[in-house]
Order: C-alpha cells, then structure tokens, then sequence
C-alpha cells in the first residue's frame, strides 16, 4: 500500500486525511491517538479488498468494540456518523511506480455489525462499485472515463453479512454485453472488466494477510509439548513452529536458526539457539536454549526461561519476520517493549533490511531508538533503504480529534515536514535538564 485514506473512523472526524505508507512505516505520537486503530483499519481493508469478506474489528490483538465505538462520535451528546469510510492507493507493478491503482470502501451498520456497503476498485481512467444494501441486494457500476453504466444484481444474497466477489464480474459482464444492443454493448466489453480486474490482482503484493503483532508476546515455558501451529497475535504457538521445522525440514531451519543467530550477536541477546527435544517423534516435549560466547570460550546451554525476558519476547516477533514463508506486510506494535536499548536499535536495523528487502513494515512504536537507527540506515547507505522508502506519521491530538502528519526524510535523514508539535516534549524535557 502506498497510502491510506480515512474519515469518521474512531479519533479521525469527518475531515478526510490521507498519509502516505511507504516500505517502512514508523507511526508515532502520544497514547490514545489512533496508532493501534489505524493497523487495525490496514488489515479491515486488505480483509475487504482482497478476501472479500466483512471485517473483523474485534480480532485480536486489535479488539476496537461494536459499532458505536468504531465509528467517529464528536461527543457524548454528538450525533455518532452513520458511516465511515476508508480507501488505499497502491502501484499496480512494482517496476511501474508511476501506474497506480486505488480501492475504497464505505462501511455502514447491519444489525449492530460493521458491514461494508460500497466498495470501489479504481485504475488510472476507469472503476468498478459495488453498491450493497441491508436486505442483500446489489447494484454494479462500471465507470469509464466519463461515462457510468449501472446494472442490478439479479440475484440476492441469502446473508447481507456476506460480500458480492468482484472475480463474479466478468461472467456479468460477459452475459450483459451478449443480451442486449444498448449502452453496456455500445460503450463497453467485457475486456475492459477483465483489464481492470487482472491488474487489480496482479498489484496485490503478495497473496498472505498482513501479519498482525501484539505489544505483549507469550511467556515462555520450561519445557513445550506440540501444539497445533495455529496462528495466534501473541507467538504462543512459535515454539512448536520451530520445534517441527527442526524435525521436519533441516535446510530451512539452519537457515532459520543462522538469520536468528545473526540477530541475537547484534543484539548481545543470544550468540546461538537450539531445539532439544526429548525424544525422536513429532509429539514428544522439547526445550528452547540458547548461550552466549565469551572471549575465548562458549557458554553453557541455557533454557529460554532462564535468560532474560527479552530474548523470550523477542524471539516470536523475529521468526515471524524471518521465516521463509513471511507474508510481504507486517502490522506491529510496539515491538520493542522489554528490549534494551541496544537491542531495540538492532531491531531497526533488521526492519531497514526486511524492508529494503521488499516486504512492508507499518510499525506503531515509542522508541527513539528506532527512529534514530531507520534515519541513520538512510544516512549512511546501511541496507540501501532510499529516503523515499521511509514514512514517519505523527499523530497529534487536536481537541477531541487526531491529525495525522506525513513526515519524510531527506538523503541525510533529516526529518522533513514535521509539524511544530512533533518532538516538543523532548526539546522541553532537554531544555529543563541543562537548567534552561
């Protein structure tokens, strides 16, 4: 995604704001402006545009409550909005940044649910809507240039929870453009469907959902039996996931375990980690442990919980973003609760490489280390991340609203374009230290 739009959602009014997401996104600012509801509507409208299916707002680790705290309300006594409404802008090929595409949506309420009732694919001159009702009817809009056709969906949806597929468009388009002689035939085919659609599905980047972490991760255990690997926000199920790729696929699991490595030297958590498993099938129980090297010998074995909390907490988010089979965009927050300092700036400099790599990051965090290290990865040419591939958001609390700012970096990483609030507290606290 290369930008997000929203309005009348949660803290955001009525005021449409649109930020720009780039390969690494940091988002910053105070508690309680949006941060976390921000990554919850990236990963309700990748839900809607590319699963087609109605969100849910209430999956952890972002539960965000029913409709009315959803949705934007002034004040107590105000009026609640009885919409809102989202759209993301993306490139269309990744060699062509300057062929763009869009996809928005508008979300009213059935039944108590957030439901979305138009949704919008856009190309450079043309787009397809769907407009949707309560009572599970439909109406299609193909718009090209200057002209709009409409057509009604004959058919009616048993469920109004469930969303018309746009892939249903070309077989309609396909029976429109034969039955009739009139507008459809005249000014459109069927080719123009297909067009759009394809290069809809072929700007998707990547077909996995965006990887969604939460702020606080899973307690580790003395010993682990296997468990299903079913994802869960808080990593409680990677132990298994590292203890069956041991078992079961060697190559990648050194692979793995050298990128793990390779992390925690930077980080002076871990020097290596290892599985020991107590016995030979998938279902016996298995240990974590890790050593550190002194200067001229290594360390004994010690098991996960033994060391400190960091590494246990760190361990989930760094397979997650390690793993040969990573989604392309990862929804983080906060990962560098319980991490020193020194491994908070290794942790950027990771998510400057995972990006530079490719993959997206759009990352809620209160860490100065962190921006520091994505600034000086631009300055000085670490991972080859360019100043255009970093996007710093800043949300300012504005009464009862929040402004978000897009902040940029230059070729010195320098911040760009920061409004007069961002990093004021700081320059006070600074101000006051040296008696000023």
């Amino acid at each position: 995604m290369d930008s997000i739009t929203l309005q009348n959602y949660r803290c955001f009014g009525s005021e449409a704001q649109t930020a720009r997401l780039a390969p690494l996104t940091l988002l910053v600012g105070p508690n309680s402006t949006g941060k976390t509801s921000f990554l919850a509507l990236i990963r309700a409208l990748w839900d809607v545009a590319f699963r087609e299916v109605v969100p849910n707002f209430r999956e952890e680790p972002y539960d965000l409550g029913s409709w009315d705290e959803v949705v934007y309300r002034p004040t107590i006594r105000g009026k609640t909005a009885d919409t809102f409404g989202a759209e993301f802008a993306f490139s269309r090929y990744r060699d062509n940044p300057h062929s763009t595409m869009g996809f928005s949506t508008r979300i009213g309420r059935v039944g108590g649910f957030p439901v979305p009732m138009v949704r919008t694919i856009t190309g450079e001159d043309e787009a397809i809507t769907i407009k949707s009702s309560d009572d599970g009817s439909d109406l299609i809009l193909y718009r090209k240039d200057e002209t709009t056709v409409e057509r009604p969906w004959t058919g009616k949806r048993v469920d109004p929870l469930t969303l018309l597929p746009f892939r249903w468009f070309l077989n309609i388009a396909h029976e429109w453009g034969s039955a009739d002689n009139g507008a459809w035939q005249v000014e459109f085919s069927s080719k123009h469907f297909e067009a759009l659609l394809i290069a809809f599905a072929r700007g998707v980047r990547g077909s996995l959902r965006p990887f969604a972490g939460a702020p606080m991760r899973s307690r580790p255990h003395r010993t682990y039996d296997p468990s299903l690997l079913a994802h869960d926000a808080e990593g409680d199920y990677i132990p298994s996931y590292l203890a069956n790729l041991s078992r079961r696929d060697a190559d990648n699991w050194q692979l793995l375990k050298a990128r793990l490595e390779d992390f925690g030297k930077a980080s002076e958590l871990f020097d290596e980690i290892s599985i020991r498993s107590f016995g030979k099938s998938d279902g016996d129980p298995f240990q974590i442990q890790v050593r550190k090297h002194g200067k001229r010998r290594k360390g004994p074995w010690r098991n996960l919980i033994d060391v400190g909390y960091g590494v246990s907490q760190a361990l989930p988010l760094l397979t997650e973003l390690l793993r040969p089979d990573a989604p392309t965009m990862f929804l983080l927050q906060q990962p560098e609760v319980h991490l020193h300092p020194q491994a908070q700036a290794a942790l950027a400099t990771l998510f400057c490489s995972v990006a530079a790599g490719g993959r997206q990051l759009i990352i809620e965090t209160h860490s100065d280390y962190i921006i520091d290290r994505a600034r000086m990865d631009v300055r000085d040419k670490v991972t080859g991340l360019k100043p255009e591939d970093v996007s710093i958001l800043y949300f300012e609390p504005r009464d009862l609203n929040v402004k978000i700012h897009s902040i940029r970096l230059d070729e010195m990483g320098n911040v760009l374009d920061a409004p007069p609030g961002y990093r004021q507290f700081f320059t006070d606290e600074m101000m006051r230290s040296i008696g000023l």
